[in-house]
């Protein structure tokens, strides 16, 4: 149906032109518009050096990267540049691709993708029309405004959520700035309040509770608000009243680096994309006490811990989803120290798989066994893949002040159905941010649950069942084994030392582990923490400690500069 309405609005006859045009609002990365301009297209961690080549003939070689052309998100990246050479690419391509698919075949036609590709259109009309003859004017805007004309008819399609939000923007934005598309406004505006008070709940999440989506959707509410007023239109108060949610909640989310925690599919974002767009909503509510988005945050002088302390994502918001119930991630200043490896979405359907699973988050985790299984395969927006299942429904959370510091006691029942075990966490963070203590539990918690745990006992032929215990590191602490292989000290760029301790109760090495992150060719190498055993009663209990060395000060000037290296050299 898509394909239908996309040739039939592609043979309507519209007025064209420009009411008004927003000003341009998304944030490229200006050393991709050099690649760009170069031909070298890195997307989703695929290389394509083709220079002189069009950006729409890379589809053929790489198809699993035709959403990320076809939402035209690489015009930011070429307006971030901005020279004569940018300018030509934008305009060759854009108009390219109306003669390609403008009649409405190919793979762009679905609403996500067309709300996507108006706003970039539209916010960067002047960079693709400046020089450019009165016939291909009338043919840009022609071709906005069949696409317009397309989502109107097709954004209920769109799934609910990410997806949605880019549409009903798209349409937003569409019908304040083209000629003859006002009409189209009124029922985006209806739509875009109904998901903001279904879709954003109370506390300001999603769900998904993937943090990198979330800024998304607060990144597209807070455009649709400034077209809106900057059209003498006031915004409707869910709009506000979710933007005004949504806010607090991606403070909670932000590492002291300025990056966001990565944790159910979601990175770090854009560099610097974060502030702008918290600066650009005007609010400036700071996080309550409590859960935001079902994570947990304690923070106390240059360190602040990010723990996923509910249930993950259920049906289809879990398609991105990990099994990362009760990880954590922990940021000194500018420096990540502890982290998860990440999605490993780009790098192809095996190191996405293997980044969903627990064993590839800062936690516990039963060998053999996530404490969220994959479910059968199921197809959602054209894309195969796995949701979770038989994932926890219990993830207690106490928050308490000790004396010195701050304790956070969480737990989650994932194992209990497979092993009668229960694993729950404690972290200490004092007062200074200095130190971290934590303390691992598995157990049984009523006779059913040891009736599990005898069985899985016997399974295992009475040898115990063997956990892991795993703290991965960012690819820029520099791990040594110390003190005789009783403590491993990290080093950061930042002159800062931390020193890592266990109780003796476990086994610890250090074993290579991977950091994924999108836009690099590859994952990049790292190590992790590794404290390994056996339980072998109702009851097995871990201690462990991260603290600053000594002679670290409390305070010092980080002025390292961050590794220089660009994504494709990696």
């Amino acid at each position: 149906m898509h394909r239908w309405h996309a040739r039939r609005a592609s043979r309507a006859k519209l007025p064209t032109g420009f009411v008004s045009q927003p000003e341009p609002r998304s944030i490229g990365l200006y050393a991709k518009g050099r690649q760009l301009i170069a031909g070298n297209f890195l997307f989703s961690g695929y290389l394509i050096e083709a220079p002189g080549d069009s950006i729409w003939s890379i589809a053929a070689e790489a198809p699993h990267v035709i959403d990320e052309l076809q939402g035209c998100g690489w015009l930011d990246d070429l307006a971030a540049v901005a020279d004569a050479k940018a300018r030509a690419r934008a305009q060759a391509w854009v108009f390219e691709w109306i003669d390609l698919y403008g009649n409405g075949t190919g793979p762009g036609w679905t609403p996500d993708l067309t709300g996507r590709r108006l706003i970039r259109w539209i916010n960067h009309g002047f960079l693709i029309l400046r020089g450019k003859d009165r016939e291909a004017t009338d043919r840009f805007f022609l071709s906005l405004a069949r696409q317009t004309l397309f989502l109107s008819r097709r954004w209920k399609t769109a799934r609910p959520g990410l997806p949605r939000f880019e549409a009903l923007t798209g349409m937003i934005y569409a019908g304040l700035s083209l000629e003859g598309m006002s009409g189209h406004v009124d029922q985006a505006i209806t739509a875009l309040e109904e998901d903001c008070r279904t879709q954003v709940d109370a506390q300001g999440g999603i769900p998904t509770r993937n943090p990198e989506e979330l800024l998304d959707v607060f990144t597209l509410l807070t455009w649709a608000a400034q077209a809106l007023n900057e059209s003498d239109r006031h915004p409707p108060e869910a709009l506000i009243s979710a933007i005004s949610r949504i806010a607090p909640t991606l403070r909670a989310l932000r590492h002291t680096d300025g990056g966001l925690a990565r944790f159910h599919g979601g990175g770090r974002g854009i560099e610097g994309r974060l502030d702008h767009a918290l600066a650009s909503s005007g609010i400036k509510t700071r996080p309550a006490e409590g859960l935001h988005m079902g994570y947990a945050r304690l923070q106390a002088g240059r360190t602040n811990i990010i723990v996923d302390a509910s249930p993950p994502p259920k049906g289809e918001a879990s398609y991105d989803a990990h099994a990362s119930t009760l990880a954590f991630e922990l940021t000194s200043g500018r420096r990540p120290v502890i982290v998860n490896c990440g999605s490993g979405r780009s790098f192809g359907a095996e190191w996405r798989r293997a980044g969903r699973a627990t064993g590839s988050h800062s936690t516990l985790a039963l060998d053999g066994y996530s404490s969220s299984r994959l479910g059968a395969p199921s197809r959602l927006d054209g894309l195969r893949g796995e949701l979770l299942a038989d994932t926890p429904s219990k993830v207690p959370v106490e928050f308490s002040a000790l004396d010195d510091g701050t304790r956070l006691e969480v737990a989650h029942d994932g194992y209990r159905r497979t092993h009668g075990l229960t694993h729950a966490r404690i972290f200490d963070l004092i007062s200074d941010g200095r130190g971290l203590a934590g303390e691992e539990l598995l157990a049984t918690l009523s006779d059913a649950d040891q009736l599990r745990f005898d069985r899985a006992m016997d399974r295992a032929g009475l040898q115990g069942i063997a956990f892991s215990l795993r703290f991965h590191l960012h690819p820029e602490a520099d791990p040594q084994v110390d003190l005789g292989g009783a403590a491993i000290s990290l080093t950061l760029k930042s002159g800062e030392i931390w020193v890592f301790r266990h109780d003796g109760t476990a086994e610890m090495t250090l074993e290579p582990s991977v950091y994924l992150e999108n836009g690099r060719l590859k994952p990049r190498a790292t190590q992790q923490i590794v404290l390994s055993g056996r339980t072998m009663s109702y009851a097995t209990r871990v201690r462990w400690s991260l603290t600053k060395a000594q002679d670290t000060p409390n305070v010092l000037r980080d002025l390292v500069e961050d590794d220089a290296a660009d994504a494709d050299q990696d």
